[in-house]
């Protein structure tokens, strides 16, 4: 796993006022195709850990450095699976998950995926929902999209709970 500093352009959302370069989040997918990297772009400053390992493969240890996690899937029956494995996996570890971002892919969550995001919510720090933006797609830089206002606001609550979590560690760790 190859930890990657994201760099934008713009900056959606207003950066950290920490001194000593904090607020800095971490950002992994439980899937491939999630939207972890344009995350991780929208959040920036945030380093972008791409796709957790499946657990049951020889997978490193997650290290954070003391940064939250912010784990991103999409809002299908198969997202909410890998979701689900990814932060039983991250336990097992002892990292704890700040975040949980669904991103939807513009329908509503399939019976199952709601049913798992359910059963997350009190094993995560916070879940956030981060609404379809089509103008996504298409874009070679994220940080370029005017971004709607749900949007934004989504960003900021990830950044303010994830950071609201930034000292919090599984008891004898860190």
């Amino acid at each position: 796993m190859q930890l990657t500093r994201t760099t934008s352009r713009l900056d959606p959302v207003v950066r950290s006022r920490r001194p000593g370069g904090g607020g800095e989040i971490v950002v992994t997918g439980a899937h491939g195709g999630a939207g972890a990297s344009t995350l991780a772009v929208l959040l920036h400053p945030a380093w972008d850990m791409g796709v957790i390992c499946r657990p049951g493969s020889d997978c490193p240890q997650v290290r954070t450095g003391g940064r939250p996690l912010v784990l991103v899937a999409r809002n299908t029956a198969a997202g909410s699976a890998r979701a689900t494995a990814a932060v039983n996996a991250l336990a097992g570890q002892r990292v704890r998950v700040a975040v949980l971002a669904v991103v939807s892919d513009g329908l509503p969550d399939p019976v199952p995926a709601a049913y798992r995001f359910r059963l997350l919510a009190p094993r995560v720090g916070a879940m956030a929902r981060i609404p379809f933006v089509p103008l996504l797609r298409a874009a070679d830089d994220p940080a370029l999209v005017g971004l709607p206002r749900r949007v934004r606001r989504a960003l900021a609550e990830i950044r303010a709970e994830a950071l609201g979590m930034a000292g919090w560690a599984f008891p004898g760790t860190l």
